[in-house]
């Protein structure tokens, strides 16, 4: 019996001294645990905190945001073809040049979105969304289906404009691109591996980015123009020309490009800033083209090795690397060593930014741009913009039509041209868009000296030839290096 009762206060003094401690533990202190972390001299203390979850919940309604612009974003569905032409060298030899060839077609398909922009049927997409297709077909979020014409394209900014016969649409508010600010929530919508009406949330991640894109795809005619939003809504392939859009469902960026090592998102996403979308599309719809002005003038971003080398009091502003001769720059005092500090009211801290503000602009149009000179006085210059030729009167639509044909523009040869390739007659083409040319494989800087063998003489003669014939053609190229070959196609 003392056994029993031995073995039992032994029992409740062990079950009592675990209580005691913990009771002893908590009456420290009636704060949150904490994590203590003790060194030689001090003592770093790190309070639990606890999260509060409507703080991560962002101010917006991403409901309204989606109603508002799911409905003026379209899936746009293409077809490529592209041409080549095999020359029967034993025809040509009995019957002249192009006799016996025969034309080779490829086909392939692609796919992406688009932006409604008017009621009456304006749609704003990619320009590599739509480039060398045939046909297009534009999806409306209720399953209409419809045929799009190409209005123009752009390269420059991988902006194209596009139209459908409609009326009454759901077109979409143009925002402000200039006014949304970094950590602002934005969504993303369109078309990603042919999943329709996708919103995805995000958030602006910077402000014109150059991600030498454009560069990269465009021929070495194209000047490109890069100042995208950078942000970290999911984009895919698919997502290309839709929409990001605000918290109030307006346009603010054309969505255009992914980093990725995969083809995949994977954290950042690339839009053309609305404000810079509004310029183009609207000349593409009055001209056809896009009436771009320039500066005149080669510039860099600011560096750390450039403000040692050149002495500047800090990295603020685009440095001036070169002047062009006879530029708009140039007439207006502007040298090289000057840093451009400001376009307008806008201060411009790199190369993109300054691209942005100057691409809203149209040639003739006046600049107030500040600068600082190589001896740190500022001042402000009034700059004239003028187009690649030099010229601020802005080019009619009857006369870019006249100089245009299936996607091509065209220019006179010089005589000294025409005396280096020893030739009498031909025309150059100037550029080159979405069109049968391009797809033919012909590129900038060939020249026509021929349309089914009658010779060439003017721009106007070939274009006329082109815009008109029903039946098949026939062209007579040579290369910038003097080559000669025929090319043919149907129409």
């Amino acid at each position: 019996m003392k056994n029993n009762l031995k073995l039992f206060g032994l029992g409740l003094l062990g079950g009592m001294l675990p209580l005691a401690v913990f009771l002893a533990i908590n009456s420290v202190s009636n704060t949150p645990q904490t994590d203590t972390i003790s060194g030689n001299t001090a003592e770093i203390v790190g309070q639990q905190t606890t999260l509060n979850y409507s703080n991560m919940v962002p101010n917006a309604d991403f409901v309204n945001a989606s109603e508002n612009s799911l409905n003026a974003v379209v899936h746009v569905t293409t077809k490529v073809e592209t041409t080549s032409f095999q020359r029967d060298m034993f025809s040509e030899f009995f019957y002249g040049p192009g006799a016996g060839g025969r034309e080779f077609k490829q086909y392939g398909s692609g796919s992406g979105s688009g932006v409604i922009i008017s009621r009456d049927g304006y749609i704003v997409t990619n320009n590599h969304v739509i480039e060398d297709a045939q046909e297009i077909e534009i999806t409306l979020n209720d399953n209409r289906k419809y045929s799009a014409t190409i209005v123009g394209t752009d390269p420059s900014t991988d902006i194209a404009v596009l139209k459908i016969e409609e009326k009454d649409l759901a077109a979409i508010s143009l925002g402000n691109s200039d006014a949304i600010q970094v950590g602002e929530w934005v969504l993303a919508v369109g078309n990603p591996f042919n999943l329709t009406s996708t919103v995805t949330a995000g958030i602006v991640s910077a402000k014109a980015r150059n991600i030498n894109l454009l560069s990269e795809r465009s021929s070495s005619n194209v000047v490109p123009i890069e100042s995208f939003i950078q942000t970290d809504a999911a984009v895919n392939p698919g997502n290309s020309g839709g929409a990001l859009v605000n918290t109030n469902g307006e346009l603010v960026g054309i969505n255009t490009a992914i980093a990725s090592q995969t083809g995949s998102y994977s954290g950042y996403s690339f839009a053309v800033p609305v404000n810079l979308v509004k310029k183009v599309m609207t000349d593409l719809i009055d001209y056809g083209i896009v009436q771009r002005g320039y500066l005149g003038v080669q510039i860099a971003d600011i560096t750390q090795e450039i403000v040692e080398n050149q002495e500047l009091p800090n990295i603020k502003g685009v440095y001036v690397a070169g002047v062009i001769e006879d530029g708009s720059a140039e007439k207006a005092g502007l040298n090289e060593g000057d840093v451009i500090l400001k376009i307008g009211s806008r201060e411009v801290n790199s190369v993109a930014s300054l691209q942005e503000e100057v691409g809203k602009r149209r040639p003739g149009d006046k600049l107030s741009v500040t600068i600082r000179n190589s001896k740190g006085y500022e001042s402000v210059k009034e700059i004239v913009l003028r187009n690649s030729d030099g010229e601020t009167k802005l080019i009619s639509k009857a006369e870019i039509e006249k100089n245009a044909a299936l996607g091509a523009t065209f220019t006179e040869l010089s005589s000294k041209e025409l005396k280096e390739l020893n030739i009498s007659n031909g025309v150059k083409i100037k550029s080159l868009n979405a069109g049968k040319l391009k797809s033919l494989g012909l590129t900038e800087g060939m020249i026509i000296t021929k349309i089914n063998n009658e010779p060439i003489e003017s721009v106007e003669q070939l274009t006329k030839k082109l815009n008109n014939a029903n039946r098949g053609v026939l062209l007579e190229i040579m290369t910038q290096s003097g080559k000669r070959d025929y090319v043919g196609f149907g129409l």
